[in-house]
């Protein structure tokens, strides 16, 4: 299965929160899945980064699949999007990796559940 990492975690991860490496290694090694961020997750990572994180950076995402973002996803997505957004916030980022999620029967890992108030969507918090 699919665990689909939210930025959070993954930022969380750079800044050495041992909670944060505990979970992908127990993920990748205890439970099995494969380990994976949407594409806006890692956009909003490497968009941001400052010069001096780079190679850790890149370390880190290269040990992860990127979820490509293609029609079907971003039509699902703002499905979601108009549904959440008005009683919740949902925002675009986290819509399209909910979408990512669902099509592919993956689980989002999150600090942050309140972005993703849609019951179809498989959402662990992750410490």
């Amino acid at each position: 299965m699919r665990a689909y990492i939210d930025s959070d975690v993954l930022i969380w991860h750079l800044r050495g929160e041992a909670k944060a490496g505990k979970l992908l290694q127990a993920l990748r090694d205890g439970y099995k899945y494969e380990l994976w961020t949407g594409a806006l997750q890692r956009a909003e990572i490497v968009f941001f980064m400052r010069p001096r994180e780079e190679d850790a950076t890149l370390l880190l995402l290269n040990e992860l699949k990127t979820a490509v973002v293609d029609q079907s996803i971003v039509d699902l997505g703002a499905g979601l999007y108009r549904r959440w957004h008005p009683s919740h916030g949902a925002d675009i980022h986290d819509c399209i990796l909910a979408a990512t999620a669902l099509q592919t029967g993956g689980q989002i890992f999150t600090l942050n559940k309140k972005h993703f108030p849609m019951p179809e969507v498989m959402v662990t918090k992750a410490w």
